[in-house]
């Protein structure tokens, strides 16, 4: 038999399953161009690699947002894909555009490099990076054109996030988990400056990250024994009437969970957060931040709602405590903190903490008020850690709160954006942080879960000081004579800034489209 003629007999047995390309249009376009930018590293001169892979990343995170839009508007919602294993539906429509919309904020921060020159990440070895920091800024600058291979890295970590949230199955999940990981583990230790905080942020997050991930997999293949199917519908299946043993169940979910939850920083699977946060350069803290919370809660979501619908009763004290464990852990520990991006890491700790309680949650509202949670709380970190990356020392970007005394008289107009964005995390009326926290432990209430909304009031009083204590050192202290400076943001940062608070402002005072949106249509399988 020819080789033709066993090609023509395999593709007689093995059926070539359905492919909607118009659905995951979005997903490819980011893929296509990570893969561009890599030949971009490959092939275009170093003077040129800067403005080609800006270019690249922001034409095709604007591209793949118009193909989401025009598929969303001919109605294609609720449709599977790739024999099942990505799930397009109203839920994932709208992860997809918030995802898109903190990606593009976040490419402007990480493309800037007028705050620190040359860029804010280095591709050359420690011994080279030494010697780099010792030149003048000038020379620095020559060697702007080494520094791209962030943003392929990015991409190909952004794409990951999407088929994650979107994922069918518990198989294409993990994929998705080690594709949107493993670029970030790299990201987290190409900083600049402080360059062994930011290898040690980077390599703890990769150990940390691995052990999440084989819980992730040993979970899988535990759920795999008892339902038959790594399908998230079959595992419904199997849990609304089985005769296998429920020590399989019980073991899987359980690890499974803390493979989530540990990507999303909740409590206490949070150890690697305060770290990275503080380790890694301040654009991919945005970054990271934002779109890794995204994406996790997506997902989180989409086991929950689909798979574990029927065994709510099985798991939902424990992920109550969790909650619970997460928020004090949060608020807590964020009172401690002298260094402000480690307090910002255990404030979204304590936010993880609130849209668990929107997660658990098994209805309608409880999904509609945890995207829109996370599409506020997306785009308010982002323009934070963008105001970080602007006050800073002769050594880098100065952290520390004491550096933030009398900023208010050095910038009141950088001192009056970071107020409002406080303001924002703290939940005050008016911000997009106080609608967040409104529908989320709206839609716990009406589930019967008062008792853990309670917990979360007194958790966001408590976590309001730490966010005043900050305004309160802009503007009541005094500078330093010799304390730090704020730099002129560039456009990039200035774009990303103004995006997140204009954002931020938007869904504080005119919530109605976002939730609407963010209510249509349900989890489909």
């Amino acid at each position: 038999m020819g080789a033709t003629q066993v090609a023509v007999h395999a593709q007689q047995q093995i059926p070539i399953p359905p492919i909607d390309y118009a659905a995951i249009t979005p997903v490819l376009v980011v893929l296509g161009a990570a893969c561009i930018g890599v030949l971009v590293e490959a092939f275009v001169p170093r003077r040129s690699r800067w403005t080609t892979q800006v270019a690249l990343s922001l034409i095709a995170l604007v591209g793949a947002g118009i193909a989401l839009g025009l598929h969303a508007r001919a109605g294609g919602t609720g449709v599977t894909t790739l024999s099942d294993s990505l799930a397009v539906d109203g839920p994932t429509l709208f992860l997809w555009a918030t995802l898109l919309g903190l990606g593009v904020a976040a490419i402007l921060l990480i493309a800037d490099r007028s705050v620190e020159p040359g860029g804010a990440f280095v591709a050359e070895t420690a011994a080279e990076a030494e010697q780099d920091s010792g030149r003048e800024r000038g020379a620095t600058s020559a060697v702007a054109g080494m520094r791209t291979e962030i943003f392929p890295l990015a991409l190909f970590s952004l794409a990951g996030m999407m088929v994650f949230c979107a994922a069918n199955d518990l198989l294409t999940m993990f994929i998705a988990l080690e594709v949107l990981s493993l670029p970030l583990y790299l990201m987290c230790g190409l900083a600049k400056r402080r360059r062994l905080l930011s290898q040690e942020a980077a390599v703890k997050y990769f150990l940390l990250g691995a052990f999440a991930s084989a819980f992730f997999l040993y979970g899988l293949a535990l759920l795999y024994g008892y339902a038959g199917s790594v399908r998230l519908a079959a595992i419904a299946e199997a849990t609304a009437g089985s005769d296998r043993s429920d020590t399989l169940l019980y073991a899987g979910i359980g690890l499974l969970v803390v493979g989530l939850l540990f990507k999303a920083s909740v409590g206490p699977f949070h150890t690697w957060t305060p770290d990275v946060y503080q380790g890694a350069p301040t654009a991919v803290t945005g970054f990271m931040a934002a779109c890794t919370k995204v994406a996790a809660f997506g997902a989180i979501l989409r086991v929950l709602q689909v798979a574990l619908h029927g065994s709510s009763w099985e798991w939902r004290g424990v992920m109550w405590a969790v909650a619970i464990v997460s928020m004090v852990i949060g608020v807590v520990l964020g009172l401690t903190q002298s260094d402000i991006k480690r307090m910002i890491a255990y404030s979204s700790v304590a936010h993880a903490g609130f849209l668990l309680i929107g997660s658990i949650a098994l209805t309608e509202r409880g999904l509609s008020g945890t995207m829109f949670y996370l599409l506020a709380y997306g785009f308010t970190t982002v323009a934070v850690f963008g105001v970080i990356s602007l006050v800073r020392t002769a050594e880098g970007e100065a952290t520390h709160l004491s550096d933030w005394a009398g900023l208010a008289k050095r910038s009141p107009l950088l001192a009056a954006v970071f107020t409002f964005l406080m303001f924002a995390l703290a939940g005050i009326p008016l911000t997009s942080g106080f609608i967040g926290k409104f529908v989320v432990f709206e839609a716990a209430l009406s589930d019967g879960m008062a008792p853990l909304v309670v917990v979360a009031l007194v958790a966001s009083a408590v976590a309001a000081f730490f966010y005043l204590r900050v305004i309160v050192l802009m503007y009541f202290s005094e500078p330093a004579a010799d304390g730090p400076t704020v730099s002129v943001p560039g456009a990039f940062t200035t774009a990303a800034i103004t995006l997140g608070v204009v954002v931020t402002l938007l869904l504080g005072v005119l919530p109605t489209v976002a939730l609407d949106w963010a209510g249509v249509g349900g989890f489909v399988s």
